[in-house]
């Protein structure tokens, strides 16, 4: 170093200069007990993604507990994720962008509880993703419950009398578990003591890290951390207590290391064009199929409809033909069913959506058009349909009318049309002409080709025929 030249030494550039998100006035402290271990841990990621320099890339999912709010902290990417399900929230980001940095930053009674089977089958996969898993030995956040990890004779305040073997069984060691797994690259025990220990961490974390930057696989740092507040201790008791009791049980040190013998894995992005999705899927278009009608011009479409009744109404067929047909009109489409337990005679409903432009979710809350098909649909969905939408419903089985006045009611005695027909099962395919010609974005002529490939079933052909054509006649009048 130069004569005069000084250094600042100042918190990592990944961090916010004031926490804002954080309630309180004071911006520039963080919210944990003085001693818990879940600062220095930040320190010490937060200094490792800035050296390799791979903050902008970088997304920290975080779940329930004291974990969640390193988004306070942390500026970066930030996905909160339900109890437990880091692991499989991580993994869906991480394959859809390869090229990114994923950490997935858990407490105990999280990643070993209710977490258990997706961390399991994450590190299975070998999901080139870093784990950091805080090990308290207790639910810190929420009262100081007994977790996964609280040891035999500690109290908690499910355990008042200590946990016991008899009772609530072992402590879970959880790199010892995990590193059994052929996959994992790298799985390591440290803990947040004396200046020594914490060097240990920090170059646990380092290389935990490292390894996933280089392509090598499912890496995971246990840390033994204190809990002050929860183990009713002070912060210096707290740190003898790891080394004295927990280390004990929960022994550090490296439990499996092959990143020096494992090859990088290289997953590059793929984005397909909406023309190439079936081929990427392997799925046969119906507009692969020969001769094929005239296909109309998309508009200017953003339907959301909502499909209920019981089960063998043809409820979720009928969503599922309306949502190959609007693919077929070369439209964005999803289609979501949902059932009780007994598919057939128990409830039934199914969302779809058809538009324009991408689907973000297929989950339909607000319905643009409800088709019901029983009075339980019915009063379940009514008030659900945006203003000024549609509700289509078989007036031969609900005996009450919608009560909205804000919306297109269309009333339809279409299990008695069907039945006249030959059989009830076509009511779906009645109430399927009375939607597409009151809506009038879909091809008529194309959906007649295409219900015959979907359904493929020949002896049905001139039944949904009919069918359809008594609601088209329905809809014109």
């Amino acid at each position: 170093m130069k004569k005069n030249q000084s250094t600042i030494l100042d918190k990592a550039s990944i961090f916010y200069d004031t926490f804002e998100r954080k309630a309180g006035t004071e911006l520039k402290v963080t919210h944990y007990c003085p001693g818990c271990g879940h600062g220095i841990l930040h320190k010490l990621i937060a200094e490792a993604l800035v050296d390799f320099d791979v903050e902008d890339k970088t997304v920290f999912l975080s779940p329930v507990g004291c974990s969640v709010f390193a988004y306070y902290y942390f500026q970066n990417g930030n996905i909160q994720s339900a109890h437990g399900r880091d692991p499989a929230v991580g993994t869906g980001y991480k394959r859809a962008n390869p090229d990114s940095i994923v950490i997935s930053y858990q407490g105990d009674g999280d990643l070993a509880s209710i977490g258990g089977n997706n961390i399991l089958q994450a590190a299975n996969r070998g999901e080139n993703m870093t784990v950091f898993f805080v090990n308290n030995a207790t639910y810190g956040m929420t009262g100081g419950q007994m977790a996964p990890t609280t040891l035999i004779g500690q109290r908690s305040t499910t355990t008042p009398r200590g946990r016991t073997v008899e009772n609530e069984g072992y402590p879970l060691r959880m790199s010892e578990l995990l590193s059994t797994l052929e996959a994992p690259v790298y799985i390591e025990r440290v803990m947040l003591t004396d200046p020594k220990n914490i060097a240990k961490t920090r170059k646990a974390v380092r290389k935990a890290i490292k390894n996933q930057i280089d392509n090598k696989g499912f890496s995971f740092v246990e840390v033994l951390s204190a809990c002050p507040t929860g183990w009713k201790k002070t912060p210096h008791d707290s740190v003898n207590w790891i080394t004295e009791v927990q280390e004990q049980y929960f022994p550090i040190g490296v439990k499996k290391d092959v990143s020096e013998e494992r090859e990088p894995i290289i997953v590059k992005r793929i984005t397909p064009k909406y023309s190439d999705f079936h081929k990427v899927l392997d799925i046969q278009s119906l507009n692969d199929l020969p001769d094929v009608p005239k296909i109309p011009d998309t508009k200017n479409i953003n339907e959301e409809i909502k499909i209920a009744g019981f089960g063998g109404q043809g409820v979720l067929s009928l969503g599922y033909v309306l949502a190959n047909i609007g693919m077929g009109h070369n439209y964005a489409v999803s289609w979501l069913p949902s059932y009780g337990p007994e598919m057939r005679g128990g409830t039934a409903n199914c969302s779809v959506k058809i538009s324009d432009v991408r689907i973000g979710s297929p989950i339909v809350d607000n319905p643009t058009t409800l088709i019901a098909l029983t009075k339980p649909a019915l009063e379940k969905f009514e008030n659900d349909v945006v203003p000024g939408g549609n509700i289509i419903y078989d007036s031969g089985l609900i005996d009450v009318a919608p009560k909205r006045k804000d919306v297109n009611v269309i009333p339809i005695k279409a299990t008695e049309i069907a039945d006249k027909l030959g059989s009830t099962r076509a009511a779906n395919m009645v109430l399927f002409g009375v939607y597409s010609k009151l809506t009038g974005y879909l091809s008529q002529e194309y959906i007649k080709w295409g219900i015959k490939h979907i359904i493929n079933k020949e002896k049905f052909n001139e039944l949904n025929m009919n069918a359809l054509n008594a609601g088209y006649e329905f809809g014109e009048k």
